[in-house]
């Protein structure tokens, strides 16, 4: 779909198996899908310092690389958006796969001791990494990969569920709201795929700055990347409760939840 919004830009002609609702080059020349490109910023930015909090704290590496997933997807997307290449489409979708196996592997090894390595569930998730990244890139079909995100998703509020009702029952604010972000994401992502020409017509009768509030692909992005953001606080917050850490939520400027973890009390 290449409506007359649509303009040439930098990076040329798309070649992505998928384009969504904003209008190419609208607003940079060298930025394909503007509002979905920085709207990644979510993914990038409070990563990485949760990546640092991690590592100053001494805490398992399996949550460093949990934030850098999330890092990654967020460069990935980045990169598609900015250009629609299908190479850096594939930047963006193979990351989805791989954060939400490291998101799996942490859910799960909430309760063991610590610094234990669950081998058999490494190369289950490997493999399947492996597997599923190898007929994408062959079949090359978006729903393939959306039934797979969704699978791994829903393995992962299974988990979290369970957890916030029968294990840690004062952590269902933190999870159910994860959960709720995370869903209204999905919502945003279906409207702007359902309703793509109406929006684009309404975009056309509204100043740019207004119509920026219609990128609801934008939205998908701001609302996942706080959802999975949350998630990981949820699996990290589970995990250093077990070791016996004195975990605490607090907010940044009132908004962004970061995690504050103090080592046990010395008996």
């Amino acid at each position: 779909m290449a409506p007359a919004a649509d303009r040439a830009g930098y990076w040329g002609a798309p070649t992505s198996t998928l384009e969504w609702c904003e209008e190419n080059y609208a607003v940079s020349y060298y930025i394909a899908e503007f509002w979905n490109t920085v709207s990644n910023l979510i993914f990038i930015l409070p990563p990485i310092y949760g990546a640092i909090q991690t590592y100053k704290d001494g805490l398992e590496k399996r949550y460093l690389a949990a934030y850098f997933c999330l890092t990654a997807v967020g460069l990935g997307s980045w990169c598609f958006h900015m250009t629609l290449k299908y190479e850096m489409q594939l930047l963006d979708e193979l990351p989805m796969i791989y954060s939400c196996c490291v998101f799996v592997y942490c859910l799960y090894e909430c309760f063991k001791h610590k610094n234990s390595v669950n081998y058999p569930l490494l190369f289950v998730l490997i493999t399947f990494s492996i597997i599923v990244s190898i007929i994408y890139l062959n079949l090359k079909e978006p729903v393939f990969h959306q039934i797979v995100y969704g699978a791994l998703v829903s393995v992962i509020v299974l988990r979290s569920v369970y957890i916030v009702l029968w294990v840690y029952p004062w952590l269902r604010g933190l999870g159910y709201t994860s959960l709720s972000v995370f869903l209204m994401g999905f919502f945003f992502w279906n409207v702007d795929n359902i309703f793509c020409d109406k929006l684009r017509g309404v975009r056309e009768k509204m100043p740019p700055v207004v119509g920026a509030v219609t990128q609801f692909h934008a939205w998908w992005h701001i609302f996942t990347g706080l959802g999975s953001y949350r998630h990981i606080l949820l699996s990290l917050y589970t995990r250093t409760l077990f070791l016996k850490y004195r975990p605490k939520v607090k907010f940044v400027f009132g908004i962004w939840p970061i995690l504050l973890v103090e080592p046990p009390k010395k008996h």
